[in-house]
């Protein structure tokens, strides 16, 4: 299996993107999360699924193990293939996702494209045990705060070397006292107090 592909990002549309490695360019089937990742990027690491069918072998890519595993959770539900997975990630990022199916509101699933009810509560039934909800983002997304901003700058203080549940804290402590911030200087303002 292929792990990730890294390389010049030759081409980037909402729903697919070329990633060149090696003289080789590589054709990827993205959500429009992954899109935002990459959006203004010249170089990007993609991590891969191939989906093998009879007419044609696919290749998925996402900015993160996380959407990564999502996808792999919501294939394995009877009736949500390949496609209907990367609509739903498009639809509500990661951590969203999880909350929504960690919380059975299996109504929020119905508002996706494609998503009928018997679908959606098999999506809950199926993953609910298999998810654990992002503590305080139910909160925080009430509050005005941009879900990206959230996931961004905990990712990027995890990728510093910080401790996921510590990171997270303060970010929200952040986030609360200030919700419009950009990213940047929630980052800059949790390296203080981290």
């Amino acid at each position: 299996m292929i792990e990730y592909i890294k390389g010049e990002i030759a081409e980037l549309t909402p729903t697919g993107m070329v990633v060149e490695c090696g003289g080789i360019g590589y054709e990827l089937h993205i959500s429009v999360t992954t899109y935002s990742a990459f959006n203004g990027k010249t170089e990007g690491k993609a991590y891969v699924m191939e989906v093998i069918r009879e007419d044609a072998h696919l290749l998925y890519g996402f900015a993160t193990r996380e959407e990564r595993e999502l996808f792999l959770l919501l294939t394995s539900v009877s009736g949500v293939g390949p496609n209907t997975a990367r609509m739903i990630l498009s639809s509500l990022p990661p951590a969203e996702l999880i909350n929504v199916i960690a919380s059975g509101d299996d109504v929020s699933l119905t508002r996706i494209k494609g998503i009928g009810s018997k679908t959606a509560q098999r999506i809950v039934v199926d993953l609910k045990n298999k998810v654990k909800p992002v503590e305080g983002l139910r909160a925080l997304t009430m509050a005005g705060v941009k879900t990206e901003t959230l996931e961004g700058a905990v990712a990027a203080l995890v990728m510093l070397g910080f401790q996921k549940n510590m990171s997270q804290k303060a970010v929200e402590t952040i986030l609360r006292k200030t919700p419009s911030q950009s990213i940047e200087q929630v980052i800059k303002d949790a390296l203080k107090v981290l």
